[in-house]
């Protein structure tokens, strides 16, 4: 005889991309889970966490890539929650930042399956802060904006245009293919020497970072071959990051050579 199911949805933030850095919580779920449906930025590794005979099911979504259509991921939770009990959509970062996941809890409410959420460590400061770049500082930024580049029309979204008009550090994400409008949005505000950093596969072993400011970054990052993933992180913050304290360091050990 077969066990009454209960369809169930649990969406759970994977984090940047370092799998250690997922909540005890969202391993938990991942261990509960009947299927999982994760994206591409998540970290494999983490599907380790399951139980024996969870069904593990890529609908990865990327710029410049074939994928799932958000309709078609929505449909997907709900067959397997009735097909097979709990599902877990593991989703990168956070799914309420720009993750789309309020859409994917509404659409599964209307087909009566009960959603819980596990928010996740959001890229657009835990990036920034694994390169000791703080997204507030007293006496240097006293907010953030995190902002993200396109619309859904595919136009570059006006709050940048808003956001360089304030003092607050800005974080951009998805950003790097509409880098060169930023930048003349910045220009045409006199902002050109704002200090500028793009992070790409932020807290990965592979992460890469590149700093100049507004005048000159996309210079740098092409020269770089910057690309997807990355954020963009604008703001007098990115001067106390970790290649601001080269130079210090360097002169500390310069004296204490000299000094002994």
């Amino acid at each position: 005889m077969r066990t009454e199911l209960k369809p169930k949805l649990t969406l759970v933030g994977a984090g940047p991309g370092d799998p250690d850095l997922i909540s005890v919580k969202g391993i938990k779920a991942l261990a509960d889970a009947d299927v999982i449906l994760y994206d591409d930025l998540v970290s494999k590794e983490l599907l380790a966490y399951a139980k024996q005979g969870t069904e593990k099911i890529y609908v990865g979504k990327r710029v410049g890539k074939h994928s799932h259509t958000q309709q078609a991921i929505n449909e997907l939770i709900v067959h397997f929650a009735h097909e097979k009990g709990h599902v877990v959509r593991l989703k990168g970062g956070d799914p309420f930042v720009f993750g789309r996941g309020y859409e994917e809890v509404e659409y599964a409410a209307k087909y009566g399956i009960k959603s819980d959420i596990v928010p996740g460590i959001s890229s657009a400061y835990a990036v920034p802060a694994m390169q000791n770049i703080p997204l507030t500082s007293r006496g240097v930024s006293q907010s953030f904006w995190v902002v993200t580049a396109t619309t859904k029309e595919g136009t570059l979204t006006p709050d940048i245009k808003l956001a360089a008009q304030s003092t607050a550090t800005i974080v951009i994400l998805m950003g790097t293919k509409k880098l060169d409008q930023i930048c003349e949005v910045f220009s045409t505000l006199n902002k050109s020497h704002t200090p500028v950093a793009i992070i790409q596969n932020g807290t990965m072993p592979n992460e890469k970072m590149v700093t100049g400011t507004m005048g000159s970054i996309s210079q740098i990052a092409a020269e770089e071959q910057i690309g997807s993933p990355a954020i963009i992180v604008i703001g007098e913050v990115v001067r106390l990051g970790k290649q601001a304290w080269i130079p210090q360091l360097q002169q500390n050990l310069q004296f204490q050579t000299y000094g002994e």
